[in-house]
């Protein structure tokens, strides 16, 4: 019986050409955000972020994967709000509080790194434990 450190993830053909196109659309969002190409931006967000959903929705039954995947979502919601604060102005603007618009994207930035830390603090552990009573 092959141990944990044997098993494979094997990525389907189709789910790994939605990663990279996932790549592409993610790199066209960020140098329109560098070179303040607004409407260009703004548009890439959609399929950037719709891809990483759908990604994380194919990997669902894996947790790792699943934890990782939700993680790059909160990312690139992050990313995408700060982006739209810088192109209108309300980045360095008081929004709530005294926070400015581009830290109320530290939101989704610290709900991604939540499921990381609870995947990692909590559930990768189980998993661990799980597969060494199953090769015992």
């Amino acid at each position: 019986m092959p141990n944990a450190a044997d098993q494979q993830y094997i990525i389907p053909s189709y789910l790994r050409k939605m990663e990279n196109m996932h790549i592409v659309f993610w790199l066209l969002k960020d140098i329109s955000w560098c070179m303040v190409w607004k409407p260009i931006g703004i548009v890439m967000i959609i399929p950037t972020l719709s891809v990483a959903v759908w990604i994380a929705w194919k990997n669902r039954q894996i947790v790792s994967e699943l934890a990782h995947n939700l993680a790059i979502v909160f990312w690139i919601s992050a990313n995408a709000y700060w982006m739209i604060s810088e192109f209108f102005g309300f980045d360095t603007k008081i929004v709530v509080g005294h926070y400015t618009g581009k830290e109320m994207a530290l939101i989704p930035f610290i709900i991604g790194a939540l499921i990381l830390l609870y995947y990692y603090a909590v559930q990768r552990p189980k998993e661990v434990k799980q597969n060494q009573v199953v090769t015992m």
